[in-house]
């Protein structure tokens, strides 16, 4: 992707293998969903160990079938309903919260912590009530939610987790990999994330009722795809009717074959991404640690560091702004924490919401940090050129 900064958000980690992939697909001249996906998404249920994952077109997709599948479930302790309740970070990107407002959800938002970014524990536990069916939590920018401590919380309560997992392919909590420890996790390979696949997105998860509904819904609704053998419907033996029997309100968001090919390319190489990743955080640590202007996310247990944040500390005399424009000058690309507090965007007026405890972190980061990118690169000329930017913002406070 061109653009005019020395240091993007993103680069492309894409190499021969990727285009070769890409050129034997052509050359099978057969490019929806087919074998190369279906390949993907076994080596991905590998590497997350989990039992099933579903390859769509994008992580926003993937959120969205999640929810989506909850609704025609026959398990009547996760089937939900319009008008249940479900809690969500104040802090995410819109495609997590778009698909409770789409399926008539009430959405009660949760400040986070300000240190890790993520849901706040203590609020979280004030605000579920004898109404909360769900709870949607987001590994943010990397790092692992505290899952120990939340199932505590939750404890026998009737309630679902799900994970928006779309920014921490790779990230760790006590040695599992996350988006495995709710019901079903989503997970993004868009351009600038851990992978990329061109467009695309996974879910994962252990139950096979909700692998099949995801099936039937990514493709129509319909029965082609499930196996013959499913928890939904006892195909027809006539391959004719099978093809075309609709059973669920579904969508089409199935990936290309495409994506599939390279999407095996890459995750061949994700673990040397990751480590790369982590090793290029501890450089950046290392600088922000002896800073008077910023700190920056805290790491749960072993993030997969998405990116770079900045947080000013309460006592800076510069404007973020004018921070920014710093940051454009010396070349780094900089952007929101993903879209900032939720609640204060336009779309919001569109959502039934409630707001029980105020949103003080999550206004304190909407208005006072920013990102720049982590690449799966060697980064020490950027760390370079960040130390002596950090040394001149201090030094003007």
């Amino acid at each position: 992707m061109k653009n005019n900064f020395k240091f993007p958000l993103a680069t492309s980690t894409w190499d021969s293998k990727e285009i070769k992939s890409i050129k034997d697909v052509i050359k099978t001249n057969k490019f929806t969903m087919g074998e190369k996906v279906f390949e993907f998404e076994k080596k991905f249920a590998k590497y997350l160990n989990v039992k099933h994952c579903i390859m769509v077109n994008s992580g926003s997709s993937a959120n969205l079938l999640m929810i989506s599948s909850l609704f025609y479930t026959k398990q009547n302790k996760i089937k939900l309903n319009p008008g249940d309740e479900v809690i969500v970070p104040a802090i995410s990107w819109s495609t997590t919260y778009f698909p409770l407002l789409q399926h008539q959800l009430k959405v009660k938002f949760c400040d986070i912590d300000i240190n890790t970014l993520n849901i706040d524990l203590d609020k979280l536990k004030k605000l579920i009530t004898s109404k909360t069916k769900l709870i949607l939590l987001v590994n943010l920018g990397g790092n692992p939610n505290e899952f120990n401590k939340i199932k505590k919380i939750i404890n026998k309560k009737n309630i679902v987790l799900l994970e928006d997992n779309c920014e921490s392919l790779g990230a760790e909590y006590k040695n599992k990999k996350t988006g495995t420890f709710g019901i079903m996790g989503s997970f993004s390979f868009y351009f600038s994330h851990h992978i990329s696949t061109m467009e695309g997105g996974m879910i994962s998860t252990n139950n096979t009722e909700l692998k099949d509904i995801l099936l039937s819904i990514r493709s129509h609704g319909w029965t082609r795809n499930l196996p013959n053998k499913n928890k939904l419907v006892k195909k027809n033996k006539d391959n004719f009717h099978n093809a075309f029997n609709f059973i669920l309100p579904g969508y089409n968001v199935r990936p290309l074959e495409f994506s599939g090919a390279v999407g095996l390319k890459q995750l061949s190489k994700l673990n040397k991404f990751i480590k790369i990743r982590r090793n290029n955080a501890l450089k950046f640590v290392k600088i922000i640690s002896n800073c008077s202007s910023f700190y920056t996310q805290k790491d749960t247990d072993k993030s997969s560091w998405f990116w770079f944040t900045f947080i000013l500390k309460k006592n800076i005399k510069i404007q973020r702004k004018e921070i920014l424009k710093l940051f454009n000058k010396y070349g780094f690309e900089t952007r929101p924490v993903a879209a900032g507090n939720f609640t204060k965007n336009i779309a919001i007026k569109y959502f039934k919401y409630d707001i029980p405890l105020k949103l003080i972190n999550s206004n304190y980061i909407h208005k006072n940090a920013f990102v720049i990118g982590n690449n799966p690169k060697n980064m020490d000329n950027e760390f370079k050129v960040l130390y002596n930017l950090i040394k001149y913002i201090d030094s003007k406070n």
